[in-house]
């Protein structure tokens, strides 16, 4: 590809962070060249089809083409070369040539977990995954909703992992039910934890009945589809409420989308930070990540459903208000721009 110096895959500054040959396999997509495409994409990804769909794709805003038109659509290409890659077959069990007698666990079984657990058991290694939660994935399995990342696809990935030789142990808490020392049984540890602990609004009234973190919402949103968790007295609905999403970032996203597939009445989605401008400013320029406005999936959902864009901007919290019962019933915020 003619692309003079490709930013799209310089990684430290700018352009993909796990420096994806970009320009190698765009070029191979280009001669039709699929497999050789999906060898050279694997050699840097170890899951090209968690990336390919949830990716903010920041090579597409260090791309070349990006300062005389629209840059390469580089994120559809990733997914259609790996989901391709599935579906000739191409992606079969790698077992690894020999063993090292090396017992290795990782615990965590998020997107950082099992890259480690793949890495590790092509080594040779022997590898255990714990995992507190009942499905292996964390963030992949309970932090991305299933419209943006299709649970099948998360468990045919973790489906190749076990195949390759990987084991996975569920509700397993280390440190917790998990009475058994690692450090006796395994050579080595991963820790692979996430970041589970939520940020909560240091604000009056977050204590209210019907204030959520996000991480309580996506966790409850992604336990639909049990049994289990439907009948738990925890579990959310937002069907015929109003919601409130505070945060503008890609969280935030998720969330409004999926209140909206439960049917809520409305929906407003207050961010502190002035709206972006539509082009690059001076301060933003390539090959920086483009911090201009956007319409993601979730907003385009409820201008399509409700006729508005749900965003308020220079909005702050200030308080929550409740009824005598403690259900949260008001929002308090100040316009920032005052």
């Amino acid at each position: 590809m003619d692309c003079g110096t490709p930013f799209c895959q310089s990684r430290h500054l700018s352009g993909c962070p796990v420096a994806n040959l970009i320009p190698e396999w765009n070029a191979l997509v280009y001669r039709d060249e699929w497999r050789e495409a999906h060898l050279r994409l694997s050699a840097t990804n170890n899951f090209p089809e968690f990336t390919g769909r949830v990716c903010p794709a920041p090579c597409e805003g260090a791309c070349v083409a990006g300062l005389v038109e629209e840059p390469v659509t580089i994120k559809n290409i990733e997914y259609a070369i790996v989901d391709r890659a599935w579906e000739e077959g191409w992606i079969t069990p790698r077992l690894p040539p020999m063993r090292t007698g090396l017992n290795v666990a990782v615990v965590g079984s998020g997107p950082a977990g099992l890259a480690a657990a793949d890495e590790l058991n092509q080594m040779g290694h022997s590898v255990a995954v714990f995992e507190r939660e009942d499905r292996i994935g964390g963030l992949l399995m309970y932090g991305i909703p299933n419209m943006k990342l299709d649970k099948s696809t998360v468990n045919r990935r973790i489906q190749l992992l076990h195949d390759e030789g990987i084991t996975f142990r569920t509700n397993a808490d280390v440190g917790s039910n998990v009475r058994e020392s690692l450090a006796d049984q395994m050579d080595a540890i991963v820790l692979c934890t996430g970041a589970s602990i939520p940020r909560h609004a240091d604000v009056p009234g977050k204590d209210l009945a019907g204030f959520l973190t996000s991480n309580q919402k996506r966790l409850l949103a992604s336990k639909e589809g049990s049994l289990k968790s439907r009948w738990n007295k925890d579990w959310i609905n937002a069907e015929g409420k109003d919601v409130v999403v505070i945060g503008g970032g890609d969280t935030g996203t998720d969330c409004i989308a999926t209140a909206l597939r439960h049917r809520c009445r409305s929906i407003v989605n207050l961010e502190h930070n002035t709206a972006p401008p539509l082009t690059r400013s001076p301060a933003n320029p390539w090959p920086q990540y483009p911090k201009i406005h956007g319409v993601d999936y979730g907003h385009a959902e409820v201008l399509a459903v409700f006729g508005e864009d749900p965003r308020q901007y220079e909005r702050s919290t200030v308080r929550f208000e409740g009824d005598e019962l403690g259900h949260l019933t008001h929002v308090v915020r100040l316009c920032c721009c005052c």
